[in-house]
């Protein structure tokens, strides 16, 4: 029953991602590649955010908005590595719309390695069954939908030259309102006292917002635009 649990689970947290790969037309332009590439570019901008934890000041010397503040700017480390898997990697012959799916996807599965393996690994195998796994797979699954969100929007600012000057503020907006959401999920948790399971449902509904407006300003700027 026990590595049932751990397998559903684990189905449910990185099962998606393969799904997203072979059931979009990332499979047919073999970019497993990009996906590679930017998943190792996560892991160094992972590398890079531990280095100020070592100089991180408790609660009892700053205030807590101030660490959420910090919080927000590490979080910004991420855009710069984006920026980087984007425009600085060497690519195959693949389309803008093809690219930012590899790199999202990459990203948002090194980041569930990274933040999710080892914990389903340990608790999700113990005797007593509990639901905590079970949403930390759904969260995995927003993260999926927030990260391919985010590389769009990133395309959009950094790979789109030519685009409706009316949309540039609010793909701006959206790229920073999803690059700080571990913030604004950090607050809710421990500012608010939000239960995990509400944090997921907002992260999931969120998630699924930032894609359709996403979606939307990405078609927007694929129209012929003069």
């Amino acid at each position: 029953m026990t590595m049932f649990h751990f397998f559903n689970c684990a189905i449910l947290t990185f099962g998606p991602h393969a799904v997203y790969y072979s059931a979009t037309p990332l499979s047919e332009y073999d970019t497993l590649g990009t996906s590679v590439k930017a998943a190792l570019v996560y892991l160094g901008t992972a590398l890079v955010k531990v280095c100020p934890a070592y100089f991180k000041l408790t609660e009892k010397f700053v205030g807590y908005t101030f660490q959420e503040l910090l919080k927000a700017l590490i979080g910004f480390i991420d855009v710069a590595g984006l920026y980087f898997a984007l425009t600085q990697l060497t690519h195959r012959n693949i389309s803008q719309n093809h690219k930012f799916q590899a790199v999202g996807l990459g990203w948002a599965f090194a980041d569930s390695v990274l933040h999710r393996l080892a914990p389903l690994w340990v608790g999700a195998r113990g005797l007593e069954f509990t639901w905590d796994y079970i949403l930390q797979g759904l969260e995995a699954n927003a993260n999926l939908v927030l990260s391919i969100s985010l590389a769009a929007l990133g395309s959009l600012i950094w790979l789109r030259k030519n685009k409706p000057k009316t949309l540039i503020p609010i793909i701006y907006a959206c790229a920073g309102i999803v690059a700080t959401m571990p913030s604004i999920t950090s607050y809710l948790r421990r500012g608010l006292g939000w239960h995990f399971p509400k944090v997921v449902g907002f992260e999931l509904f969120t998630s699924l917002v930032m894609a359709f407006i996403s979606w939307q300003l990405f078609s927007a700027c694929q129209r012929p635009y003069v």
